[in-house]
């Protein structure tokens, strides 16, 4: 849903884009770019897109505010949240979308199954929580301004750039919190100190257990705010045990190109339709 957010003020300075049919198409045109894009780049054997299934999840059962200060969606953008689905379907490509759960809830779950199989999984996101899904077998690559523009973290790299593990990331969160999930974490504690503590304690529970090592006004923050850390931690973890159906040979990416053809020309997209031919040809 970030990248369709994305592909939807992206495509905003080129104005209004609309199908015969009325339809506003400018989010989906985005969203198919970094989708093509993608699939240019990292060439996979087998793809899958996952949704939000709407508002409410189970973190908001243990948080109220848990994103109570995002925004409505612009009305221009509500009909394409369905149209994108059927786009992505026309290329024979699952839409995933769990009730109750984030997509990366069931990113983190399809990723963690198939790499128990010994397959290597991609995450194409915008989205640095993902970076607690690396894995030896689990690669996130970050989608930054621009196509083809990629920042891939392996564990090492995670390692090299961060200084931290992926269940670090986790604890990170736990302590700092997140703005745009609006949760606190530790009320005081940003992500410098955050990350500082992690890297010297190494987890949460073991900077719990030090706590006489910390300067009074650090130790003040902590205290007034554990019961908040705790469930800060608890609302960045993403659950990787979700129920989603999805197995290997469900996912296949193999593109029937006429009946993408008629999904592509019903709603005008002849630019991208032109591009999925030619890869489709080259392939």
């Amino acid at each position: 849903m970030s990248l369709l957010f994305r592909g939807y003020y992206a495509m905003a300075n080129r104005g209004p884009m609309r199908a015969k049919n009325g339809y506003p198409t400018n989010a989906v045109y985005g969203f198919m770019q970094y989708f093509f894009d993608a699939i240019m780049t990292f060439e996979p054997t087998h793809v899958v897109c996952c949704w939000d299934m709407g508002a409410k999840t189970f973190r908001n059962e243990k948080f109220a505010g848990y994103k109570a200060n995002r925004s409505e969606a612009p009305d221009d953008l509500l009909p394409q949240f369905d149209l994108v689905k059927e786009m992505i379907a026309s290329l024979n490509v699952p839409n995933v979308g769990v009730p109750g759960y984030e997509a990366d809830d069931v990113i983190g779950s399809i990723s963690h199954t198939f790499a128990k199989q010994g397959a290597q999984a991609i995450i194409l996101t915008g989205d640095h929580d993902t970076l607690q899904l690396v894995e030896e077998n689990v690669h996130v690559a970050i989608m930054k301004k621009g196509l083809s523009n990629y920042k891939v973290y392996t564990l090492e790299a995670l390692r090299a750039e961060k200084g931290l593990s992926p269940v670090q990331m986790i604890d990170v969160k736990g302590l700092m919190g997140d703005a745009s999930d609006n949760y606190p974490g530790v009320k005081g504690i940003g992500e410098k100190t955050a990350i500082k503590l992690i890297t010297k304690y190494g987890t949460i529970e073991n900077l719990l257990s030090n706590m006489d090592d910390l300067t009074p006004g650090l130790r003040k923050k902590i205290i007034e705010s554990l019961d908040m850390l705790h469930l800060s931690r608890e609302l960045a973890t993403i659950v990787c045990d979700v129920d989603h159906k999805i197995t290997l040979d469900t996912c296949v990416w193999c593109v029937d190109v006429e009946q993408a053809r008629e999904k592509f020309e019903e709603y005008e997209i002849h630019r991208l339709l032109n591009r999925l031919v030619e890869y489709t040809t080259n392939a």
